[in-house]
């Protein structure tokens, strides 16, 4: 890259740094502090995991360029499809192995 075009980044990433969405993003991740792996499976399967409703969302939003970015550097993974699902299915299983401990826990705890 050319000084024009580091210097050209600089100011749209700056510029991207004043959206709201941007802000409210960096102030969740700054709040966001996991205290178990549980923690952060939750988020992936909550509300800000986005991959899985992206249509829904821009169709809501009446903009079909929301998160475009973020989609587009998603599909740079190499084999993402594969990559996405499997990760999709090991946070199931562990959102399953999480229902099992509770009710397990449950269940002592009303034995008690």
């Amino acid at each position: 890259m050319s000084k024009h075009e580091d210097a050209d980044l600089i100011l749209k990433l700056y510029d991207l740094r004043r959206e709201a969405t941007m802000r409210e993003a960096r102030n969740w991740l700054f709040t966001f502090n996991p205290t178990s792996v549980q923690d952060i499976i939750d988020v992936l399967l909550g509300e800000h995991s986005g991959q899985p409703v992206l249509e829904e969302a821009r169709a809501l939003f009446g903009n079909p360029d929301f998160l475009r970015n973020l989609q587009t550097l998603v599909e740079r993974i190499p084999n993402h499809a594969e990559t996405i699902s499997a990760m999709r299915e090991r946070m199931k299983k562990f959102a399953e192995m999480r229902a099992e401990r509770v009710a397990k826990s449950q269940s002592a705890t009303s034995a008690s």
